[in-house]
């Protein structure tokens, strides 16, 4: 076996999800999720097929973010993994209804942070076993911080 570290390229301006699945209509059914959870919402997804024709099926309203999708999911290569870029939504917005998406496993990560996905590869193929979400933490907030905080809630709107 052999461990790699797969760093996702993506833009600083969208977000993401990653996560695990396990049937062919995962494309599909995210794709339906994300049109009917958003207005306005752009996004692309990518899905590693694990059987068969081990294909990456690919969807989405904006060819850009998809294109992206693809990118990083053929780079990962791990058999069953699903990625979504989006702009003008937030993982917040959309996360419990992929959680509840009935092929969907498990979830890795929803962010806009950088993000280095840990892949084992052995003869049969590759599996993703975590991420590293942003970085490190630098020390405890202090109420200038918890202010900062507060007033960038505000300002996106999740919260009066």
């Amino acid at each position: 076996m052999e461990l790699k570290t797969i760093k996702l390229d993506y833009p600083e301006e969208v977000n993401i999800i990653l996560g695990q699945s396990h049937f062919i209509k995962t494309a599909e059914d995210l794709y339906e999720i994300m049109v009917s959870s958003v207005p306005g919402v752009k996004f692309g997804l990518a899905f590693n097929e694990a059987s068969g024709p081990c294909l990456i099926r690919a969807e989405g309203n904006d060819e850009k973010l998809k294109n992206i999708a693809i990118s990083n999911i053929r780079e990962i290569g791990a058999g069953h993994a699903f990625l979504i870029i989006m702009e003008n939504a937030f993982p917040i917005n959309v996360l419990n209804a992929v959680k509840q998406c009935a092929e969907v496993c498990r979830i890795f990560c929803a962010t806009a942070n950088p993000v280095e996905v840990i892949v084992a590869e052995t003869e049969q193929g590759r599996g993703i076993l975590g991420v590293i979400d942003g970085f490190a933490p630098k020390g405890v907030e202090k109420e200038e911080d918890i202010k900062v905080r507060k007033n960038f809630l505000r300002t996106i709107n999740y919260k009066l």
